[in-house]
């Protein structure tokens, strides 16, 4: 049978003691955590340890005794004291002189204790007994071999080790394999790590932190202000959110207007991210706190690279110089649209058009153009002011400030927006039209109840009057699906800027920006795995191997911390595709929850 002994690294040039850890449950496995020195009282031992168990829940015990080979004289000692702590197995580690590996025996106290309750005849020796009781050892130290895997605490106690998705998928949250058990033992013993060789404690102990406790005043600080703060941070946005609740907020259109301004959408998410972040009521586990940190992190940097667009947008009169290109801007465009407008009306790359269909659309479409320019220049004097107290906004985040920007790009872009909508209605009308049409010819029709199709028989005045409306529907329909075409590239060039801004306000909401300075700064705190090298393979002593972790990769990092964002709603190329053929209307910040009409 092969026992495999955890031992960690900081424990190899330890003093003579006791062995604390645990065994893991259903394995032949043991965790050494740390290295109590004599001299020690066994009693004040067993009271320290069951402290340590209460606070940190972790069923720790004493696994054996730790010798050096300096100090041979206390092995028979240490090995005695087997019997003051019980345990089925007991550990006698020892170092050899010259050698770089350790010697391990393992004492089975339970036949030992067995032989001390048999009953010995009075002319039986007492020499024939130890005789006996050394033959039983020996045995069990022929039958049992010991691997030594050594690790490094440190890195063990600060990394989170990642589950696969089946192990993840099992509702029994308890840890059940080896390695898991053997992270969670580490990382639970937090209470067994707080007294170092500086501490008046009652014993002296060996682990990763004995040399002293990494700590920072600054850190220190921010413990004990972070609870005031976010109580007062938390309160001040509940506030918030209770006057936006109020009845006159929600008196229609107010609702409505707010569900598509991306800048209202950003600052309703922007608000609920840092109630969670600010919230104290739960002890927070590792994927709460990893989410807060990306959360707090990224509105930081957020925050940062808003107030350096605000310091270039107010400096050097850059708000002036944007606020007079616009209407310069807005009256090119109307122009081109104009002109665009008149090559429809003629014969566009030498179509023949429906020419009283086309001069209709074409002076209607001119009428529109007409009044969007009419109605720039009368907002012209107050751009400049718009720009200067919407620049304002980049204050509380670059994202902010983009999802303004998508805004005023939809209201500079409403004219084309609307000449899409008119192009996306007629022709939708046309193609309805003519698909119920052609079923009339097949003696069939839509069934509008049981939303199928089915037989029908019509007279003969139906029947004529559908091939006269047939033929008209598909005679004007190249007119119209020329201008369906022409707007909906527009609508679509619009729609691929909007989206670059709004994938934008996503990738800095969503990002784990903190999980992947993690892994690239400190790869071993998110664990993917380990890997184990040989260490020492001496004759004369155990195997050592050297237990390595493996970093989580960068795309899984990504996977798991990145926060949900699944406002926008994402349709498949294929149905675009289909919904851009038939002319229905296509709506990029729709909700998921919503329907199209």
């Amino acid at each position: 049978m092969v026992i495999k002994v955890f031992f960690p690294q900081c424990c190899n040039r330890a003093d003579s003691g006791l062995l604390v850890g645990r065994w893991l449950a259903g394995y032949d496995s043991a965790v050494v955590l740390a290295v109590i020195h004599y001299p020690f009282i066994p009693s004040t031992v067993k009271q320290y340890i069951q402290q340590v168990q209460s606070r940190s829940g972790v069923q720790l015990s004493v696994l054996g005794s730790w010798s050096l080979p300096a100090e041979g004289d206390m092995e028979s000692f240490l090995r005695d004291l087997s019997s003051i702590f019980p345990q089925r197995r007991w550990l006698q580690i020892s170092r050899q002189t010259g050698k770089t590996g350790f010697s391990c025996s393992v004492l089975n106290t339970e036949r030992k204790n067995s032989l001390f309750q048999i009953p010995v005849k009075k002319e039986q020796k007492r020499e024939d007994r130890e005789e006996r009781e050394e033959e039983e050892e020996r045995e069990d130290e022929s039958d049992q071999k010991v691997i030594f895997i050594h690790y490094e605490q440190r890195k063990v106690m600060l990394s989170q080790l990642h589950r696969d998705e089946s192990e993840g998928a099992d509702p029994n949250p308890e840890p059940t394999s080896e390695l898991t058990q053997m992270f969670e033992s580490v990382s639970r013993s937090q209470a067994l790590f707080f007294l170092d060789k500086y501490d008046e404690g009652p014993v002296k102990s060996t682990h990763w932190q004995s040399e002293g406790r990494e700590a920072s005043i600054v850190v220190e600080l921010c413990k004990q202000g972070a609870v005031p703060v976010c109580s007062v941070v938390s309160a001040v946005l509940h506030l918030l959110t209770s006057l936006c609740s109020l009845r006159m907020f929600h008196v229609f259109p107010l609702p409505f207007v707010w569900s598509k301004l991306s800048t209202c959408v950003q600052l309703s998410f922007r608000t609920e991210r840092l109630k969670k972040l600010f919230s104290t009521a739960t002890a927070p586990d590792h994927m709460t706190f990893m989410r807060k940190s990306n959360t707090f992190v990224s509105v930081l940097l957020d925050v940062a690279l808003g107030l350096l667009l605000m310091s270039w947008l107010y400096r050097d009169d850059h708000i002036s110089s944007i606020a007079n290109a616009l209407v310069p801007a807005a009256d090119h465009v109307a122009k081109e649209l104009k002109g665009l407008l008149q090559w429809l009306m003629g014969a566009p790359a030498g179509l023949k058009m429906n020419r009283a269909l086309d001069q209709v659309l074409g002076r209607f479409f001119l009428y529109h153009i007409h009044l969007w320019i009419s109605y720039i220049h009368l907002m012209s004097p107050f751009v400049e002011s718009l720009l200067w107290y919407g620049g304002l906004s980049a204050a509380l985040g670059l994202s902010m400030a983009v999802s303004l920007l998508s805004d005023m790009i939809a209201l500079l872009t409403f004219h084309i927006y609307c000449f899409y909508v008119y192009g996306a209605r007629l022709y939708c009308m046309k193609v309805y039209g003519l698909s119920s049409l052609w079923r009339l010819f097949r003696g069939k029709k839509w069934n509008v109840l049981r939303q199928r199709v089915d037989s029908c028989s019509y007279d003969l005045d139906q029947l004529f009057i559908g091939t006269l409306l047939f033929t008209i529907l598909l005679f004007l329909l190249p007119t119209t699906a020329l201008y369906y075409l022409v707007f909906t590239l527009l609508r679509l060039v619009v729609v691929v800027v909007q989206g670059v801004l709004h994938l934008t306000v996503d990738f800095i909401n969503s990002f784990p920006l903190f999980s992947v300075g993690l892994r690239v700064c400190r790869p071993y705190t998110l664990a993917d795995g380990v890997k184990f090298r040989v260490l020492c393979d001496e004759p004369g002593t155990c195997l050592h191997l050297l237990m390595e972790i493996n970093p989580l990769k960068l795309s899984s990092v990504v996977r798991t911390y990145r926060s949900p964002n699944d406002s926008r709603r994402k349709d498949s190329w294929a149905a675009l595709i289909n919904k851009l053929f038939i002319g229905e209307l296509v709506y990029p910040w729709k909700h998921k929850a919503e329907k199209t009409d």
